[in-house]
């Protein structure tokens, strides 16, 4: 009999269980409903939401009246006619050259050569002053004066510290010995 027992209680708490998912898990009747509206929507202000017609005649009549330079020329465009004739006898006030430019940045080193590091990629640029021979990487600087900003293949750009002009120096060959 307790077998029996056990069995018959295996098979109720077997429905149960049953009973419990199905409940859990059955399909809904109806989806539920979510709003995406709140309450601080607020709809555009169109008086009338009609195609402008009128717009569109006005842009299909709009014709461009600026130069009608050719874009893919490098040729620079004729001049504009002028709309008044100055007289021959009228001098034009004279008008000031401008200022003289800053002069041409000077780096007093030659450029010789580079050199990149296989592991890391990096590259250094070899520089000499008279007797002496400088390795600097990419932002270091070169005589407490220059700093070199790009290392390209043959050339290096150097940039001055205090005035943030930049020069472009090509490399050279060195002399070896003989």
């Amino acid at each position: 009999m307790p077998r029996r027992n056990q069995i018959l209680m295996l098979a109720g708490l077997a429905v149960l269980l049953m009973a419990v998912l199905y409940m859990e898990y059955r399909p809904q009747d109806t989806a539920p409903a979510i709003s995406a509206a709140t309450g601080n929507f607020a709809p555009l202000p169109v008086e009338n939401p009609a195609l402008r017609l009128d717009l569109l005649d006005r842009l299909k009549k709009f014709q461009y009246e600026g130069s009608h330079r050719n874009i893919f020329s490098a040729s620079l465009p004729p001049p504009p006619p002028s709309a008044a004739v100055v007289p021959a006898g009228a001098a034009k006030p004279a008008v000031p050259p401008p200022p003289p430019g800053p002069p041409p940045l000077v780096v007093p080193a030659t450029f010789f050569g580079y050199v990149t590091d296989a592991r890391t990629g990096a590259r250094r640029a070899f520089f000499s002053d008279a007797d002496d021979v400088y390795v600097l990487a990419v932002g270091e600087t070169l005589l407490g004066r220059f700093r070199l900003v790009q290392i390209g293949n043959n050339t290096a750009e150097m940039e001055e510290v205090a005035t943030g002009r930049k020069t472009t120096l090509t490399m050279t060959e060195e002399p070896g010995p003989s």
